[in-house]
């Protein structure tokens, strides 16, 4: 078939270059292959895609621009040297990024990433550094040469196109064109799916290192620009270790400030671990704040029977902000997005992989690629089995995928076939915009109607719209109706007697408790980290608890209950130790992404402070003339993010 010579002549430099980045690749590759690991079909499939992702960014203003008859390169002899000097310099920015990726990966054994533009800052000293470790003037000749014989190939190319041969059939022309363009398209996003081809869509390939080398440098590197500034300050981190060290009782003259902890095994037997996220938990809107609108009677109840915890927060807001911090243990003090998105942060520790010969799984009703949540998962939690929404007979319900009632059912059908014990997390999303009920369990759970005063004087308000807060509310009591569901089907089955579970909010809602709440909450915008969560099982014994506690506690917490010996390398604590313990701070930490504010609350005060700018504030939660000076708070607010924003990068 012919094709226009525009497309001819594309398609013909695509293939260069997808021929120079696939060669790249096995030079990497092999190269660094220290532990001799085999080359294989999906490391190549995803290595393809992204090249090809990648040329057809680089192409498509090429396709524009040349799409105009005067400035195609067919239409006069200096079009065709523009042309030819434009993709030489493109070529050799492409070949500069190889030349760079191939250093940076031996001196970081990382792809590229933005945190080479941080060593502009101190230009003089990096280049001095460059010039005695590498070999510069060879790695320029190199370069040069290949510059050279890359000319000279477009050269010939270009010289080629002039006598292809073209369609004349005018409409036949523009429907290959519309083809061309859709194909270019459809390569920049990557797949066919919700969310574009992401650097964390490697992790599937279940192996760190053929992952790292599927990935193209220019992505990478474009992936990562944003947060080239977002690191740790070392000198500020060491200034505070103390501080951690006495909360989390290490021995506060450690110079080499170590976090980790042996935590000793009990167990003599092997509970499963069942961790649920629900989704948008806002403590003030729940039936167990004292909320009369009653909208979690299911989960009041339930509340009563297991450990709870009344004051528990997220560190931040934000789904992957929250799931984050429980899978790490850190808190996502990122100010660009959330640390999910950052290649260079996704290796991490997690007590998750201490719950040896335990089988690992991961629900989710959408798809894992949202905020690079796959990345996290799947980089770090050991043979794990991710489930999500193309993985069920349920049909897709909305933009997050299908009913949390179908997503609960399709864990317990799952979970029942287990012969091992296991660790199983849940991720739930219908209380969120849309606020999708499914017909058949509208009709099983039966809407509310409140009047619009009613719910916004008890904490729900969207818009100011009666119908739109409505839907609000029942998307509410929809998670309360699922939770109820998934434990009467779980009772049936045989793991349910040996299984702890635990509910938790990914977060909160900024909003109004009104009185429900102390003032500071609804002051500040508390409501959007304050979260319920709840340890539930038949193997415990019901305890309410009312201190302040966070998201980042609920592992050790998890694996202390479960008997697990396990490191901790991170700031979340056992919470029933910490309960036991007169002499252990009680607190959270609070990172505000909004306004730009950190701070800590305990059961006396909320102290904050700008994180530029230094405006600082303390507000009492009670009348108390013993709580602790302004200074301690504001040291342990800083000691908690300085050292957060190190474990970010410092946890693998």
């Amino acid at each position: 078939m012919h094709f226009p010579k525009q497309i001819k002549w594309l398609l013909l430099h695509t293939f260069i270059l997808l021929l120079l980045f696939s060669s790249y690749r096995l030079l990497l590759f092999y190269n660094y292959n220290s532990t001799h690991q085999s080359l294989t079909g999906n490391m190549l499939w995803y290595g393809f895609r992204y090249d090809v992702r990648i040329i057809a960014a680089m192409l498509l203003p090429v396709y524009i621009v040349s799409s105009f008859s005067k400035l195609s390169p067919f239409y006069h002899n200096n079009n065709k040297k523009f042309w030819t000097i434009y993709l030489t310099l493109f070529y050799s920015i492409t070949l500069l990024f190889f030349v760079v990726d191939y250093e940076w990966y031996a001196y970081r054994s990382t792809r590229l990433d933005g945190e080479i533009i941080s060593y502009a800052n101190d230009a003089a000293i990096s280049m001095q550094m460059a010039w005695q470790s590498y070999p510069i003037l060879k790695i320029m000749f190199g370069l040069g040469l290949l510059i050279i014989i890359v000319y000279l190939v477009i050269k010939f190319v270009n010289k080629k196109a002039k006598h292809f041969t073209t369609v004349k059939n005018n409409k036949t022309k523009v429907t290959l064109h519309i083809c061309y363009t859709l194909v270019m398209l459809l390569s920049i996003y990557g797949k066919l799916g919700q969310y574009p081809l992401r650097w964390s869509d490697a992790a599937n390939i279940n192996n760190e290192y053929k992952a790292a080398m599927a990935l193209n440098p220019m992505q990478s590197f474009f992936s990562s620009l944003k947060y080239a500034n977002e690191k740790p300050n070392v000198a500020a981190t060491k200034q505070y270790y103390s501080t951690i060290a006495t909360m989390l009782q290490l021995p506060v003259t450690d110079t080499a400030f170590n976090y980790t902890r042996l935590v000793k095994g009990t167990a003599t037997t092997k509970p499963n671990i069942v961790l649920v996220f629900c989704e948008s938990y806002s403590y003030y809107k729940s039936s167990m704040s004292g909320n009369p609108l009653n909208a979690t009677p299911y989960f009041n109840a339930l509340s009563k029977q297991g450990i709870f915890f009344t004051k528990c927060f997220s560190p931040a807001y934000g789904t992957a902000r929250g799931v984050w911090a429980t899978i790490t243990g850190i808190p996502d003090v990122t100010l660009t997005k959330t640390a999910t998105r950052i290649p260079r942060a996704v290796k991490q520790h997690t007590i998750i992989n201490d719950f040896t010969d335990y089988s690992k799984y991961y629900f989710i009703g959408g798809d894992a690629s949202w905020a690079n949540i796959r990345g996290l998962i799947k980089n770090n939690i050991t043979d794990l089995k991710l489930y999500e929404q193309d993985d069920y007979t349920e049909p897709k319900m909305d933009v997050w995928g299908v009913s949390d009632r179908s997503l609960f059912s399709e864990a317990n059908k799952t979970l029942s076939k287990e012969t091992k014990p296991f660790f199983a997390i849940i991720q739930t999303a219908n209380n969120h915009r849309p606020y999708t009920i499914p017909a058949t369990d509208t009709e099983e759970m039966g809407l509310q109607k409140q009047p619009l005063d009613s719910l916004i004087k008890y904490g729900y308000n969207i818009e100011n719209n009666e119908a739109k807060t409505n839907e609000e509310f029942n998307a509410m009591r929809y998670m309360d109706f699922c939770i109820n569901d998934f434990l009467a089907k779980a009772k049936k089955e045989t793991w349910y007697n040996n299984t702890i579970f635990l509910f938790m909010g990914d977060h909160g809602i900024r909003g109004n408790g009104g009185t429900l709440i102390p003032e500071v909450y609804n002051q500040k915008g508390l409501t959007c980290e304050h979260i319920p969560m709840l340890i539930y099982s038949p193997l415990l014994q019901p305890q309410q608890y009312d201190f302040p506690c966070s998201q980042i506690d609920a592992l050790p917490t998890l694996a202390a209950l479960a008997g697990v010996q396990h490191t901790n390398t991170t700031l979340g604590r056992n919470l029933l130790q910490i309960a036991k313990d007169s002499t252990a701070q009680k607190f959270a930490f609070i990172f505000d992404i909004d306004v730009k504010e950190y701070g800590i609350i305990d059961n006396y005060n909320y102290y904050f402070t700008q994180i530029k700018g230094g405006k600082e504030g303390i507000l009492p939660l009670a009348n108390n003339n013993n709580t602790p000076p302004i200074s301690y708070y504001k040291n342990l607010a800083n000691s908690m993010y300085e050292t957060s924003k190190y474990m970010i990068y410092n946890n693998h």
